[in-house]
């Protein structure tokens, strides 16, 4: 399964890739990262149809938010599931990203737990 995680803090690869080598080294996953809105909408459009299933986004990112993110991939990509990640887990943003079609939610710091279940739901549909 192809994940694209999207945030502007490059730090975040290697504690990705960290926390899933086990599913990386098996073959399960292939993760991708962009480091804007911007990068992950040209990563998206670089095959037809998009080879990644599942995109986590955080919301606060310099330029393109996460929620426009979200928006631009529902409108041209609606079968990729989406979610969603904020150092704030406000009403607000929580609202804004599931009315615009997220998957979930998630809060930093990442819970990876409900995380990996949330890929293995995903995976299995």
């Amino acid at each position: 399964m192809k994940i694209l995680f999207v945030d502007d803090e490059r730090d975040v690869e290697a504690l990705f890739r960290q926390k899933f080598r086990k599913e990386i080294k098996s073959g399960e996953l292939e993760l991708s990262f962009a480091f804007s809105g911007d990068e992950a909408l040209d990563l998206l459009g670089t095959e037809n149809p998009p080879k990644f299933v599942y995109v986590f986004s955080d919301i606060n990112m310099p330029g393109m938010s996460g929620l426009d993110l979200l928006e631009k991939i529902k409108g041209k990509f609606p079968q990729i599931k989406v979610s969603m990640i904020s150092a704030y887990g406000d009403t607000e943003n929580y609202n804004k990203a599931i009315n615009s079609g997220a998957q979930g939610f998630f809060t930093k710091p990442v819970d990876f737990e409900k995380l990996r279940n949330e890929i293995k739901e995903i995976s299995r549909a």
